[in-house]
Formats: structure tokens, sequence, C-alpha cells
């Protein structure tokens, strides 16, 4: 179960990168946060892990459906465009993410020698660490860099809860300091564009 919700966060983000509408990037990112969250309550039960159970619950409220509701909003009353054209073309982006998954897989090897366990998970949240980077470089728009940052955010937390099998205090800390984070850069990045407006 954990290998497939794996895979299904990894496809949710690569889906994402081909999106061309803001609702529809809101979607993948809120399908993207759900299986985060169904994979640290898994985990949780799993482990018989009281804090990663709750870690869990509060990644499907606030990730799956108070960040997107939030966006929504804030794209109607600043009247975004929903049209989002990625900057790198298709036939390149094509190229280009097979690319990182293979640079990923060998850049963590040598981490993974180290650990027995989980080794793919490793080089799969360090691949969508990467590929939520290039979501934020191939968009000029506000909103889509915005859920950029977020999903580099969901790759460290799946990084933290497969490759250690925890450590639920320092992901809770992590969710709690990058929500924080990314209101600030939402309210700048918001107003500034109001202010062109």
């Amino acid at each position: 179960m954990i290998d497939f919700l794996i895979g299904l966060f990894l496809a949710t983000l690569i889906i994402s990168l081909f999106t061309t509408r803001l609702y529809g990037l809101l979607l993948w990112y809120s399908l993207n946060s759900l299986t985060l969250g169904l994979l640290a309550l898994f985990i949780g039960h799993e482990l018989d892990d009281m804090a990663m159970l709750i870690t869990g619950i509060v990644t499907i409220l606030i990730k799956t459906i108070g960040i997107p509701y939030i966006l929504k909003n804030l794209s109607q009353k600043f009247h975004f465009v929903r049209q989002i054209n990625p900057e790198i073309k298709v036939q390149y982006a094509i190229m280009l993410i097979p690319a990182i998954l293979v640079f990923t897989f060998y850049l963590s090897e040598p981490i993974t020698q180290m650990i027995n366990e989980n080794n793919n998970y490793i080089a799969i949240s360090i691949s969508s660490l990467f590929l939520s980077l290039l979501l934020m470089m191939e968009h000029k728009n506000i909103a889509p860099k915005i859920i950029g940052f977020l999903s580099m955010e969901n790759a460290l937390f799946l990084l933290g809860i497969t490759a250690t099998d925890g450590m639920p205090m320092l992901v809770e800390f992590g969710i709690f300091l990058d929500l924080l984070m990314a209101i600030v850069v939402m309210n700048l990045l918001f107003h500034n564009e109001e202010a062109k407006v």
C-alpha cells in the first residue's frame, strides 16, 4: 500500500507539470497532499504512532482542503488568469522529467547505501523535490510558483516520514513553519500583484 501511495504521489506531481489550468493545478496539488496525508496515516498505523496519525489528519485538513480553498478564493479575488501555460515546451518537459528521475536515483545512491530499508522512497522524495522546483521555474504566474513551493514542502515531508519511519515532531514543526512561510509569501506576492494592477 505504501508503494502504491508513493507512486500516486509522484504521478500527481508529474501530471501537475503538464497542467495548463489554474484550478486543475490546485486539484492535482490537493490530490498530492491527500496521498501524502494517507501515507502518514498508513505509516502511523503500522508503527502504532499516535503523533504520526495526528500529523496525517492535520496534513489532510490543511493541505488537501484548506490551502487549495484559500488559493482559489485569492485567485478569484485578484482575478488571476486561469490559463497557465508552462514556459518549457511539452516535448522538452517529456525528456526532462525522466532525466531528473534517473539523475536523482544516482544522486541518492550514497545515501541509500547507508539505509537498508526504503531505498527507493528516498530517491522518489528527492526527485519529487526537483520536480517541484521545475514546477516553480516553468511558470511566470504567481499561483503556480506558490503551488510549486508547497509541493516542494510535500516532497520534504515525504522524505521525513519514509526515510526515518516517522520523526513526527520534526515533521509537524516543518509543516507549520512552512505553512507560516507560505502565508507570508502569498501575502507579499498577492499584494505586489494587486499594486501592479
